[in-house]
């Protein structure tokens, strides 16, 4: 079995999984006591209208919170062993299945802790990313598909990317270049989008069966709901100017990935060191 890659560059400021797991936990057991208050308010009141109906509450009130349990510690499980590498049955399908709810619950509880947004996504994205990795998910060049952000576009290029990608010239004045050069080599498909509306019609159009995507938290964690149950794996960009302008991605980052979920009879030949 495959072992998981472990990437220097896979997010700055790596936050850990216990925010994650803390989190999926906290949100988990407040979504509990508030069912329980739910149930306890109006039994007296439902006595009334037949007696049958407490103990209805009751059994739908403890089936919901066993669902709710069961989801928390069942991501709690994957979070945790999935940084050691281990496939555990069903992990992927719990994820995609929780991923739409999920974030947007832990993003609500997080700041009513004085939790940044981009903290929790970015320990939302790291455990998507290591619940891929463990899945051992194999996909062909033609089926994987590297989607970029145009902020990885210089700001001072002229050319128009978004819909016509090979208008670049490859001047090497931003990652465009290079990561076309990844594409040709790797045979794979590489597509710029502006926003998430776009992106999402990329993907129905092309139909790719994994995306490695690279964009900002915010981006990346709405992309990875809205696309499930499509497995992306997320590389977070870096931003030397700010928000939305100029920023960079680690090739080495990219290209590992691209090494670690394509089969390797469909690995390129090494390209040879540059001679001085």
């Amino acid at each position: 079995m495959r072992q998981p890659i472990f990437i220097a560059h896979q997010l700055q400021h790596d936050t850990g999984k216990r925010l994650f797991i803390g989190l999926v936990l906290g949100t988990a057991g407040l979504l509990c006591v508030l069912l329980l208050l739910l149930w306890l308010v109006p039994t007296m009141g439902f006595s009334q209208i037949h007696p049958w109906l407490p103990a209805l509450t009751a059994f739908f009130t403890g089936a919901c919170i066993l669902v709710i349990l069961t989801i928390a510690i069942g991501l709690t499980l994957c979070a945790w062993f999935g940084q050691r590498g281990h496939a555990i049955p069903g992990a992927r399908r719990l994820w995609q299945a929780a991923a739409r709810i999920l974030l947007p619950l832990m993003e609500g509880a997080g700041r009513l802790l004085g939790f940044p947004a981009d903290r929790i996504r970015r320990s939302f994205i790291k455990v998507n990313n290591e619940i891929i990795l463990s899945s051992a998910l194999s996909c062909t060049p033609d089926k994987t598909m590297l989607l970029l952000p145009h902020c990885l576009q210089s700001s001072r290029c002229e050319h128009r990317l978004t819909y016509h990608v090979d208008n670049c010239r490859r001047c090497g004045a931003c990652p465009v270049g290079p990561l076309l050069d990844l594409r040709d080599r790797w045979g794979i498909k590489l597509a710029i989008a502006v926003g998430g509306s776009v992106a999402r019609r990329i993907v129905v159009q092309e139909k790719p069966r994994l995306i490695i995507a690279v964009a900002c938290e915010r981006d990346l964690s709405s992309g990875i709901q809205d696309t499930a149950p499509l497995p992306v794996y997320g590389i977070i960009n870096t931003r030397p100017c700010g928000p939305c302008l100029d920023t960079q991605v680690s090739l080495a980052h990219v290209e590992q990935a691209l090494a670690f979920f394509i089969p390797k009879e469909n690995h390129p030949a090494p390209v040879p060191p540059k001679k001085d």
